[in-house]
């Protein structure tokens, strides 16, 4: 059976390597096949033994879309681009499921996975559907390098421009190139849900804790609370206040522990 190739990026020193070693642990948890689990990192300390590691390269297009984003005011992002470098890892067959750190998983993933063979797949992005725009959000994105060389080599190509019409937005840049190319599909909303507006919205965050969809399979915490603080609850203002959540101590914490050992978790 063909091991599911997982890849994160960890940039920096914000999130350390528990969020690596926990988001490998959910996602080897809720898949059905073997896991290949790959972080990009110039911070491999800490990671569990099983994870391989890339070194976090300067991309020799690096100056050009530090301009780009100086002007977008989106210093250090897209940094993701990185992982969609055709022959990036020699050996890799198939498709990549990516993720960003500040996820946690909660369901199967398999559904994902084989989502629309062929296709870039990403969910929608919460606020551009609030506003009619097709963005997709860049926490779950699932791709196939030998099918999508596009989204490295038109950035390489043409770095200022490409980066200056996403507006520094790399999920714009992503879903937008691949919907250019007639190869993207959506993951279902209910597949992957906001913590913020799915299983905490405001008002009724005030008096009940948050709330895990029957059917998500993965909670992204963009924005306010992360993972953290939602576990011991948040309280910033009314719309962002949270009570402590027991499902995340759960599935992001407990398991993780159970299944990697304490050292690891």
């Amino acid at each position: 059976m063909s091991a599911v190739n997982i890849m994160c990026i960890k940039w920096g020193t914000l999130f350390g390597p528990e969020y690596v070693n926990r988001l490998y642990s959910g996602v080897r948890r809720n898949l059905s096949r073997p896991v290949r689990f790959i972080c990009m990192t110039e911070h491999a300390d800490g990671l569990h033994p099983d994870i391989e590691v890339l070194d976090l390269p300067v991309e020799p297009f690096a100056e050009p879309m530090a301009q780009a984003l100086a002007v977008a005011n989106r210093q250090g992002a897209m940094r993701k681009v990185s992982l969609f470098k055709p022959g990036l890892v020699p050996d890799l067959d198939g498709p990549v499921l990516g993720f960003d750190l500040d996820v946690v998983i909660t369901g199967s993933l398999d559904e994902i996975v084989d989502l629309a063979p062929g296709t870039i797949a990403m969910r929608h992005d919460w606020t551009e559907a609030r506003k009619g725009r097709p963005t997709g959000h860049g926490s779950v994105f699932r791709f196939d390098p030998a099918i999508h060389t596009y989204l490295y080599q038109d950035l390489a190509a043409n770095t200022y421009k490409e980066v200056e019409k996403a507006r520094g937005s790399e999920q714009r840049y992503t879903s937008h190139k691949a919907m250019d190319n007639d190869q993207f599909t959506y993951i279902p909303g209910d597949w992957v849900v906001s913590f913020k507006y799915d299983c905490n919205p405001f008002p009724g965050n005030y008096w009940r804790p948050p709330a895990l969809p029957a059917a998500a399979k993965v909670v992204c915490f963009h924005g306010r609370p992360k993972m953290p603080q939602a576990v011991e609850g948040f309280s910033k203002n009314l719309i962002r206040y949270c009570k402590p959540c027991d499902w995340l101590v759960d599935h992001w914490i407990t398991r993780s522990s159970a299944d990697l050992g304490a050292q690891w978790s």
